[in-house]
């Protein structure tokens, strides 16, 4: 690791190296020549993988970044005068640097989010705007799961903003660069989490859970009314908005390593065993600052560590006093996520990967306590 720190970082899950297996599929893939733009082998069984994980309509989309899965995903699902329907703390709203915006042209209505996750009666209250020719049209509704904040939707959660949404008119988008960390949490299938409750049009993550680049688009019912347009329009305004991988073949085949052949057989796919390591060591850090005995529950706290959000995938937050931390980070890169409690206090991200130890976990706990206990 090129850092100056003594520990791995626990900033992003975007630190982590590429894995083994997904840097084998891309050599692989390295053999001979292939059609340019998608129309390779690879694609095409990305595409039934897709399908037989997703449902027998789904269709996948390579591209090149998740900013762009989701720029491309609600240009096919908006009007060009829409609105998306969003967390306040949603990755398209707040670190995009507006590209929905920018690029799609379509505005963010945001909803103030409870640790992350908004609920169906935040999405009724964009409902008047749509007949207001003054206001943007909300056409389509945005979740992230797992959220920025690190928590997870229920199933039940997730079925019932999808049915207000559709019942309103609002396609359906979902934000799943960690839709791996929260299957893994949940117990769930990938289907479960976006088909099965309603979603039409997913971005797929890969990059945070062990590829190199790339993530896909994916429809899910291509056959659909919804799906049909979207489906439709995605090759286009992949190609509009620069996303259309000339090699597509070396984006689809870390997908396809990720996710498993189509037919490969009962053993867990590498993106849960990544997903469930990382959420174990996130959960192991937690656990291990717990029984260290360093954790404080006032609210209002002079010294310690107070966790501020739930830990239910691969992320820990927590505040902690700003001397501590700007000490801590000398020997672990993290990054300070919001002002804590009293300005001599600050809120921290703290993020495992698949490629997180647990003796990196249990270093990180034991400079964690070193720190405060200089403090």
């Amino acid at each position: 690791m090129h850092d100056s720190t003594s520990l791995p970082p626990f900033a992003s899950d975007n630190y982590a190296p590429v894995h083994p297996e997904v840097m084998a599929a891309i050599a692989a893939a390295n053999e001979g020549y292939a059609v340019a733009y998608g129309d390779d082998p690879w694609t095409e069984r990305l595409d039934a993988r897709v399908a037989e994980l997703f449902g027998p309509a789904a269709r996948a989309f390579p591209v090149l970044n998740g900013t762009g899965a989701n720029v491309v995903s609600l240009m096919a699902l908006s009007p060009r005068w829409g609105g998306v329907v969003v967390s306040d703390v949603a990755h398209v709203n707040t670190d995009e640097n507006g590209a929905p915006e920018r690029v799609g042209g379509l505005k963010m209505l945001a909803c103030t989010s409870v640790d992350g996750r908004i609920a169906p009666a935040d999405v009724e209250r964009w409902a008047w705007q749509r007949d207001d020719v003054h206001r943007a049209h909300p056409g389509a509704l945005s979740i992230t799961q797992s959220t920025e904040l690190g928590t997870v939707y229920s199933l039940g959660d997730l079925k019932a903003l999808a049915d207000v949404a559709h019942g309103l008119g609002m396609a359906v988008h979902l934000d799943g660069s960690r839709l791996a960390n929260a299957a893994a949490a949940l117990g769930c299938s990938l289907r479960a989490l976006t088909a099965d409750v309603g979603v039409d049009v997913l971005s797929l993550g890969a990059a945070k859970n062990g590829a190199m680049l790339g993530e896909a688009i994916v429809v899910l019912d291509a056959e659909g009314a919804v799906g049909s347009r979207a489906a439709a329009a995605v090759p286009y305004l992949r190609k509009a908005t620069t996303q259309l991988a000339s090699k597509a073949r070396f984006v689809s085949a870390q997908l396809l390593a990720l996710l498993g052949e189509a037919g490969a057989g009962d053993d867990a796919p590498l993106w849960l065993r990544n997903a469930s390591h990382a959420n174990a060591m996130a959960a192991r850090l937690r656990a291990g600052l717990e029984v260290a005995d360093v954790v404080t529950t006032e609210l209002v706290p002079e010294s310690g560590v107070r966790f501020t959000r739930p830990t239910e995938a691969n992320a820990v937050f927590a505040t902690l006093p700003r001397a501590a931390a700007d000490r801590l980070r000398e020997r672990a890169r993290f990054y300070d996520w919001a002002e804590g409690e009293t300005p001599d206090r600050v809120e921290a991200r703290w993020m495992c990967s698949w490629d997180t130890t647990a003796e990196a976990v249990d270093g990180f706990v034991a400079a964690v306590v070193e720190e405060l206990g200089r403090g």
